[in-house]
């Protein structure tokens, strides 16, 4: 589910990731706080979107990584290697599913054709926070705990948004000839990506303070409108609507975002209380949940659970907003339901190991650790999952595996004196040669180089 962080770690589910840049120059310090979104449902939606593009531009789609931004301007870009990067406004502004394939096709054929090249040195082992915080023009050290990251960047280095995603006009004109033949490849139609420029169209004529972002790194011209619409004229895809579950995926993902990331009352605007469709109901019982009214809320998640009782996402709200409301021994079954009709997913057994350990009930131990463990085998970058590891393996007594956990929790955020520390004793604490004791001296090289 969608968890948000703020400054606590109260929320499970559909999660804000806030990365917090701190300016520093001549002028006065300013921070600017960059949220990750991690959702299973809606990164799930995104993937389908990509997958069949991945394949058209003969990439693996197991190896190119998704991330959600929260933030409402119109904006994707990639960087880092094989990441995509998608603001949540892309997704709450565009109108279609297409919309949004279209514009995972243009950034797909940036990958496919090299144009960040020349930063993959820089940044194909970066963490996502690293990137973010280059991305702003900078180098970073994290600091914070959990999930939220505090990144410290010095502003005027080398690198920076403007000078690394902001693609030329022939590398725009071949990214979207890529995605052309990427979408008449998969038998989509290109109409999606035409509307799309028509909506960034109108902007160019702003002052650049009050561009969307999109217009700003991606350079639109009339000749690409022009190219592609010709492309949709002549395609005997352009008439092809998109697939009806895509369509769903879509608004449920929209939904979604809008229900979590606004006021009641900007929701309720938009979804009235007499519309009985799934995102209406789905988006209503979000926003009820975060006012929170669960008088609201409840009843309408469950109605949605009644309808689709298989719906792995529905029982996932149905365990975040018991959890958030206090009853953790409630959340533990609908979680629990999730994971069964989604095996295996890394974000639903994060958000029950946290069931799991608020219980403190020592027979859950064990399981909390096996699902924090396939947690962080799909996102061994937070610091979160290795903290909530700490804890479960500190509560069975386990110093040596508790302490590698924090060691690598320090390292992710920037104590070097820490992981250090934790390192140490646990190089004590397992044999020579051993993969704990490895792991070890992994943290403890990587601590003494960072703190240098």
């Amino acid at each position: 589910m969608v968890k948000r962080i703020f400054n606590s770690a109260r929320f499970v589910g559909f999660v804000l990731v806030a990365v917090a840049i701190v300016i520093t120059g001549t002028a006065p310090a300013h921070a600017k706080k960059v949220s990750l979104i991690r959702d299973a449902e809606i990164e799930n939606t995104i993937r389908e979107f990509s997958k069949p593009v991945f394949i058209a531009a003969k990439l693996d789609p197991s190896a190119v990584k998704i991330h959600i931004i929260q933030d409402h301007t119109l904006n994707a870009f990639v960087a880092g290697g094989q990441r995509v990067f998608i603001n949540s406004g892309l997704i709450t502004q565009a109108s279609s599913a297409s919309q949004i394939i279209g514009v995972i096709a243009h950034e797909t054929g940036h990958i496919a054709g090299g144009h960040l090249a020349r930063l993959n040195e820089v940044l194909e082992k970066s963490t996502t926070a690293t990137i973010l915080s280059i991305l702003l023009g900078a180098t970073a050290i994290a600091a914070g705990r959990g999930d939220v990251g505090m990144v410290v960047v010095a502003a005027g280095q080398g690198i920076s948004q403007r000078g690394f995603i902001r693609y030329s006009q022939t590398q725009e004109s071949s990214a979207d000839q890529a995605a052309l033949r990427y979408l008449d490849n998969t038998g989509q139609s290109a109409k999606g990506l035409l509307d799309f420029m028509k909506l960034l169209g109108g902007q160019e004529f702003l002052i650049p303070e009050y561009q969307d972002p999109y217009v700003r790194t991606h350079p639109l011209t009339r000749d690409r409108v022009s190219a592609i619409t010709s492309h949709v004229s002549r395609s005997p895809h352009s008439n092809k609507p998109v697939s009806p579950k895509l369509e769903v995926l879509y608004r449920r993902a929209r939904a979604k975002l809008i229900g979590f990331l606004n006021p009641i009352g900007h929701t309720l605007r938009l979804y009235k209380a007499s519309d009985n469709s799934l995102e209406s109901r789905y988006a209503r019982a979000i926003g009820y949940s975060r006012k929170p009214d669960m008088e609201k809320a409840l009843p309408l998640i469950e109605g949605l659970l009644a309808d689709h009782p298989e719906d792995p996402y529905f029982w996932e709200l149905k365990g975040q907003m018991l959890f958030e409301s206090g009853d953790a021994k409630g959340a533990l079954a609908p979680y629990k339901k999730a994971i069964s009709f989604l095996p295996g997913n890394p974000l639903l057994k994060r958000d029950l190991a946290r069931v799991q350990l608020a219980l403190n009930d020592p027979a859950l131990l064990q399981d909390a650790i096996s699902n924090l463990g396939d947690a962080l085998s799909e996102n061994p970058e937070s610091p979160f999952n290795w903290r909530q590891l700490a804890i479960a393996y500190g509560r069975m007594g386990d110093k040596g595996h508790s302490s590698l956990a924090l060691a690598e929790e320090a390292l992710l955020t920037g104590r070097h004196s820490v992981a250090l520390y934790h390192g140490g004793l646990a190089e004590r604490v397992f044999a020579k040669g051993t993969r704990e004791w490895l792991q070890a001296q992994d943290i403890l090289t990587a601590a003494r180089q960072k703190k240098k």
